[in-house]
Order: structure tokens, then C-alpha cells, then sequence
């Protein structure tokens, strides 16, 4: 049993025995000193919730980096899309003319070009370029605070890269799903090819303005020379149209250009990619932008060689270099000689447009004018307008009249002329009895040109025209010798080909060869074997007849001294149309002028304003060449006409009547040496007796002479379907060389409605 008196009981209460106590306790005073510890200061709540944002940000961010780029092709099926198809037009000699495509130019690589070049897109573009992985956060911190401060307007913060993926791959809307796709892009670019290859892309994919894509065809267009001689100037200009290529066009706004140049310099010698003597250099010579001459021609020709291309090598899916047979220099003495007579008289004569096609006589074509000036009307003229040639097909007529046993002496009468109603006169209404048809073809008389194509048969004349190049459809009635049937001018001038070159038909062709740019041929032109299209003794005949025209016909007013020429002239009912096709040995060229309505002229006319442009043309043209003669394959004229003179309507009448034929009339006097004197000159065209000294001469009117419309030139007509019955023909008017012998109606006449 313990004892009592030795026991210790615990004490719960406050006792101040800490013996007594289980756990000690701290004293209130000390208890009071000790601070209470914060849970966190501002500073790292801040830092807590700054970086919770951003990791929640970079989620986001990442969220839509991946939503967004699930808008794009796998990267696995991406790829830079192909560039579209440049045709790099040459000339004969292998000078650039043109380019064709989407693009304006041909791709070119980075080694090929000056260093300068690149640089200057590097330096005022993105100095960073060979640092970054394709975004630049420096770049885009830059521009967002420039754009926070409202200091140099709206900055993108774009870098080459991006700029090549928004080019490449996306429209040009600026949204920040673009925004996002574009640095995805960017991205996948540096990681799928080098700096190098990329700057490459760069260039041949941007665009420069005016049509150009790259910086070949930029260069083109606003210097007229390619970039691989390109100045530090002229880079400086290209690399500035980045940043606005419509507003900053040096041909639009040179002072704009140049001084966005003079800032590119200014940033390129601060990077220290050229010296500081460079930099002084360029800005003294700042560079010269190309001025287009006229309309730019070169065009027309351009615009037909792809019209004929598909033909050629069918679809292109890659650069071609297209070598033509156009002449650099006659293409621009045609277009100056066509745009500098137009700007003279086009007026004074009502004229507003027209067409030069000139061709060697193989058919390969050195010139093509398609108009005035291309850049007011792209409608090639050339190739495409068909118009009616008026007397300018008459060679037609007289081929085939000599194929069928007439020759350069053959007469035949110029007089009245009735078929079934159609009353085919000369311009005068003056008649010069029976002539040569030398004499009928120089001075363009009407009646026996119909004579001889009725002798011979309107689908005769028709065949002729087509075999010699003619591929427009033709009428064959009465009217067709006349020209009525409306050509195309390049058809025109290939038909007259055969005469120049001794008979052979050609096939007017203006592509030689095609390569890609690589170098390897897609075509080369093979010389066909020739096909004859005239026998040779006639080919002589035809010359001859025409070599006149330029003598002492309607055409004497061409000049081309020391070279022997021929050709004829043409103008449309109503003066609507003029014409002159003439040749050498070396050139067959023709000349069209008119009105895109077909509104008639003021008296333009093939032998005014036609003539004098193939003159000025044609004298530059065969400067420098060695004088050669036409063919004529041994005929030669005798200087007379036929002992026998023919008159086959005459004979013929006789044959279906059974009575006897007229009386002959006088024999005409053999051409003079000289110059005739023919009829007073009309200001219309064709001037079918013109007067040696252009002066016009008073034609008496008949007393008894119903009253008239207004005269009309000899190629001016009525053909036959719009003629309507006019009963008996008016009396013949006056005639010059013999009297008109009257005659009875007869089965003849009733057949062909002929006296």
C-alpha cells in the first residue's frame, strides 16, 4: 500500500509548477515576440500568376497552332506548288521581244544573278534573314511597338520566309488565322530547304507590279534587259516595290521609286553589303526606266505566236524559249512607218487603223503590225480582220486568164458592161477601148477585169486564189474580180509570195524552234519541199503585168530606188478599204488601212497613204542589200499588142446568133515608152486613168445622161444580188480610144445580160 504521504498528483491547472506539467509550454512573452509568417509576397504572387498565364498561353497558343494548321495539306503532302509557264519569245537573231505566261518572265537562279540583287531584298526586307527559323520575334516585337506608337504607319513584322508562304500557298487577306498558317509555313520552309533556295523562290515568285512575277520579268519590264545584268540602281528600285509594287512602278511614279531606291542603298551600306563608294555611285546614277516605243508592235507578232503555239507543241507545263522569224528592226520601221503616216494624214483622210504584214518570199514572216497602237487596241489586225481586197485580188483574175492562153499583150475591150443587171464601170465612167492587159492591170479598169473572169469562169478565179494561199471563203459570181470576197491581210500577202519567189506556194510560218529552258528541243521547223503553184512562164507574165502598176499605174507613186518591184493596189466599195501589196526578190509586203466599223474613209485610197507607207518601209527595209530582179522565167514583153486583137464577147456573139460578128475596131497604138496620159486624175484611190501631174481634169457630162449618184472609183461596185431591176442600161457615156458600136439584143446578152 503506498503511502499517502509521499504521493504527487498531476495538476492540470495553471499552475506555475512546469514540473507538474506533460508538455512544456511557452511563456506569453516570448509567444508575443515571435512575427506570424507570411504565405507569399506581391512580388511572387505576380510571378506565379504571370507564369500560369503563360503556360496557359502557350497552350492556347498551341491550340491554335494546331486547329489552324489542320486547315493546311499534311506536311507530309506539302510542296511547292509549280510556277506557271514562261514563253520567252525570240527574235530571228535571238533578242528577247516578248514574254508570255502568268508570270511575265522567265525563273532564273540566285547564282546567276549579281550579288547585289538578292542583298538588296535581304537588306530592306529582313536583315535577319540567315539568322532566324523563319519568324522573327525581334521583327514582330519591333513592328508591334511601332504600330503601339503610331510611328511609320502599320509594320507587318513579315519575314522573307512568310512573305514566300503567303505567295506560295495563301491568299493575301490579313486575318490572324493567315497570320497563323503563314508562320506555320514559314517554318516548314527553313526546315525543307536552305537559305539560298528559299531567297530563290523569293525572287521568282513575288510580285513587282505591271504584270511581272519575279524578278527576271521585272527587270524586263521596267529596264528592257534581263537581271543577270541588272545594276546596283536598278536592284535597288525592284527590291523598294516590295513594299507597294502598284504605287511605287518607276514608269508610274519615278520620283516615288527612286526614292525608295535611295533608302534600300541606304540600308544596304549600313549592313555593310556594299562599300560606301557603291552606295555614292548608285545614288548619283539613279536608274533609268525603259520608255516604250509607239504601240508596242512587238505584241501583235507575240500575241500570234501563241496563238499558233498550241499547234505547235500542245500544253505547256514548263519555261520554253520560242524562236521566231520576226526582224527586230523591220518590226519597228513598220510599226513607226504605219503609226507616224496615221498621225500625219489619218485624220485628213478619215483613217483610224491599220495593218503591215511583211514576209521573205519562203514565207517566213519578218514584220507583223497588227494595228496602231497595242496598247489602245489589242485586236490583231493582221491576221484577224477580214476586209475586202477591191482590186488588190485582180492578179488573181489575170493568172488565170493567162493559164488559160491570154498573155501580158492580150486585148481586150474596156467598155460598157451589162451581166443581168450589174453594171461594172470605171471610176470616170470613161472607157479606153481596147487595151493590153498590162495597161488594164496598171491603171485598174473594172470591165475587163470582169471580162476576163467571166471568161474564164468566177469558181476559175476562185480556184486560182485558193491555190495560191487564200483560205477565206470566196464567192464565185461576177463580182468576185473585183475583190469582193472578204480576206485577212496575212492571207493576201502569202498569196502574193508565189510571184516573188518563181511560182512556189508558201505557207506563211513565224515559229523556226522551241526549246525548254533547260535547252531541250520540243520543235524545230523542217523546210517543206517546195510546191509549185504557178508555172514559171507565167509567173514571168504576172511580173511583168505588175511591174507596171509601179510604172506608170496606180501604184507610181511607190518608191524604191535601184530594185525592181511590183505589186497592185486596192480600195473597197465606198473608199472603205486601201490597200497595196507589193513585193521584191527579198520582201512581200502589203499594207491595210480602214476603220475597225468599216465606216468609209475620206478618199484613202491603196494609191495615197498605202503606198507611201510600204515606200518608207520597204526603201529602210532593203538598205544594205544586194539588188536582185524578179523573176521572170525568159518572158519578155514585145511592146505591142497581138496581131490578132480578141474580142471574145465580140466572137462569141457571133457563134450563138450565127450572123456576123461587129466590125473590128482600129488595132490600139502600141504602148509608149513614156508615160500615157490617161483620163483626169479622181482624188479616190485607185485613180483608174490618173492624170501624170495629179491635177484633176473636167469631165464633160453627156446632154443626154440620166442623172447619176455620186461617182465611184473603178473598184466600186454593186454586186449583182443587191442590184435590183434596173430595166434598159443608161446610154453609154463619151468614150476615148474608138466609137462604141451599137448592137441588137441577142441570145448572148440574154444568157449574160453582155453588149
Amino acid at each position: 500500500m503506498a503511502k499517502s504521504g509521499n504521493r504527487r498528483e498531476p495538476r492540470f491547472d495553471d499552475d506555475d509548477d512546469d514540473d507538474l506539467r506533460a508538455e512544456p509550454r511557452p511563456s506569453r512573452s516570448r509567444a508575443r515576440k515571435q512575427p506570424r509568417r507570411r504565405s507569399g509576397s506581391l512580388i511572387g504572387g505576380l510571378f506565379y500568376w504571370g507564369l500560369t498565364f503563360a503556360v496557359w498561353g502557350v497552350i492556347g497558343g498551341g491550340a491554335l497552332m494546331v486547329y489552324y494548321g489542320s486547315q493546311l495539306p499534311p506536311i507530309d503532302q506539302l510542296s511547292v506548288p509549280k510556277r506557271p509557264p514562261n514563253i520567252a519569245i525570240l527574235g530571228v537573231d535571238g533578242a528577247a521581244l516578248a514574254n508570255r505566261g502568268d508570270t511575265g518572265g522567265a525563273a532564273i537562279r540566285i547564282a546567276d544573278l549579281p550579288p547585289y540583287v538578292p542583298k538588296a531584298f535581304v537588306a530592306i526586307e529582313d536583315r535577319r534573314f540567315y539568322s532566324h527559323w523563319g519568324v522573327d520575334p525581334q521583327g514582330i516585337g519591333r513592328a508591334l511597338l511601332r504600330n503601339v506608337a503610331g510611328r511609320g504607319g502599320m509594320q507587318g513584322g513579315s519575314t522573307l520566309t512568310q512573305q514566300l508562304a503567303k505567295n506560295l500557298f495563301l491568299t493575301q487577306e490579313r486575318t490572324i488565322s493567315r497570320k497563323i498558317q503563314e508562320a506555320i509555313l514559314a517554318v516548314w520552309l527553313e526546315h525543307k530547304y536552305s537559305k539560298d533556295q528559299i531567297l530563290e523562290l523569293y525572287l521568282n515568285r513575288v510580285y513587282f507590279g505591271s504584270g511581272a512575277y519575279g524578278v527576271e520579268a521585272a527587270t524586263q519590264r521596267y529596264f528592257g534587259h534581263g537581271a543577270k545584268t541588272a545594276t546596283l540602281s536598278e536592284a535597288a528600285v525592284l527590291a523598294g516595290l516590295m513594299k507597294a509594287p502598284s504605287k511605287l512602278a518607276p514608269d508610274r511614279n519615278p520620283d516615288g521609286a527612286t526614292e525608295r531606291a535611295a533608302q534600300v542603298i541606304t540600308a544596304m551600306a549600313q549592313e555593310g553589303f556594299i562599300s560606301e563608294k557603291m552606295a555614292k555611285g548608285a545614288l548619283a546614277n539613279p536608274a533609268q526606266t525603259q520608255k516604250e516605243t509607239g504601240g508596242g508592235s512587238i505584241n501583235y507578232a507575240a500575241d500570234y505566236v501563241m496563238d499558233v503555239l498550241d499547234d505547235t507543241v500542245g500544253a505547256i507545263d514548263e519555261d520554253i524559249v520560242v524562236t521566231t522569224t520576226i526582224d527586230q528592226r523591220l518590226q519597228t520601221v513598220a510599226e513607226g512607218a504605219l503609226k507616224e503616216e496615221l498621225d500625219r494624214k489619218g485624220a485628213k483622210f478619215g483613217v483610224t487603223q491599220g495593218a503591215i504584214v511583211s514576209l521573205d518570199p519562203t514565207g517566213a514572216i519578218r514584220a507583223l503590225v497588227g494595228g496602231r497602237d497595242y496598247s489602245e487596241s489589242q485586236f490583231n489586225r493582221a491576221v484577224s480582220a477580214k476586209r475586202q481586197p477591191g482590186s488588190a485580188f485582180k492578179p488573181f483574175v489575170y493568172l488565170a486568164g493567162v493559164e488559160h492562153g491570154l498573155t501580158p499583150e492580150t486585148v481586150r475591150e474596156d467598155g460598157p458592161l451589162n451581166i443581168k443587171g450589174w453594171t461594172p464601170e470605171n471610176y470616170s465612167h470613161e472607157y479606153f477601148g481596147p487595151v493590153t492587159l498590162t495597161k488594164a492591170l496598171a491603171l485598174s479598169l473594172n470591165t475587163v477585169a470582169v471580162r476576163v473572169g467571166m471568161e474564164v469562169g468566177p469558181k476559175t478565179v476562185v480556184k486560182t486564189a485558193h491555190r495560191l494561199g487564200i483560205q477565206s471563203d470566196l464567192q464565185p459570181n461576177a463580182s468576185i474580180a473585183l475583190g469582193t470576197s472578204e480576206v485577212t491581210p496575212l492571207e493576201l500577202v502569202s498569196a502574193y509570195a508565189p510571184f516573188a519567189n518563181g511560182g512556189f506556194g508558201v505557207q506563211p510560218y513565224i515559229i523556226t524552234r522551241v526549246k525548254t529552258a533547260g535547252g531541250k528541243t520540243l520543235y524545230s521547223r523542217k523546210t517543206p519541199s517546195p510546191a509549185r503553184a504557178i508555172d514559171p512562164q507565167y509567173v514571168g507574165m504576172m511580173n511583168d503585168m505588175m511591174q507596171e502598176t509601179l510604172l506608170t499605174g496606180t501604184a507610181r507613186k511607190a518608191e524604191l530606188p535601184g530594185w525592181p518591184a511590183a505589186g497592185k493596189t486596192g480600195t473597197s466599195q465606198d473608199f472603205r478599204d486601201a490597200w497595196f501589196i507589193g513585193y521584191t526578190s527579198r520582201l512581200v509586203t502589203g499594207v491595210w488601212l480602214g476603220n475597225d466599223d468599216s465606216s468609209p474613209t475620206k478618199k484613202a485610197s491603196g494609191g495615197n497613204l498605202p503606198v507611201e507607207i510600204w515606200s518608207r518601209y520597204m526603201s529602210i527595209a532593203h538598205k544594205g542589200v544586194a539588188v536582185a530582179g524578179l523573176p521572170t522565167n525568159g518572158w519578155r514583153s514585145q511592146g505591142g499588142v497581138d496581131e490578132v486583137v480578141a474580142k471574145p464577147l465580140d466572137d462569141l456573139i457571133g457563134l450563138f446568133t450565127g450572123g456576123s460578128a461587129p466590125a473590128p475596131a482600129p488595132a490600139a497604138p502600141p504602148p509608149s515608152p513614156a508615160r500615157p496620159r490617161p483620163p483626169a486624175p479622181r482624188p479616190q484611190q485607185e485613180q483608174a486613168m490618173p492624170a501624170p501631174d495629179d491635177q484633176t481634169a473636167t469631165i464633160p457630162r453627156p446632154p443626154a445622161e440620166r442623172p447619176r449618184a455620186a461617182p465611184r472609183m473603178e473598184d466600186d461596185f454593186l454586186p449583182p444580188e443587191d442590184i435590183p431591176d434596173a430595166g434598159a442600161p443608161p446610154p453609154p457615156p463619151p468614150t476615148r480610144g474608138r466609137r462604141q458600136a451599137g448592137r441588137d439584143a441577142n441570145i448572148f446578152e440574154q444568157l449574160f445580160g453582155g453588149q
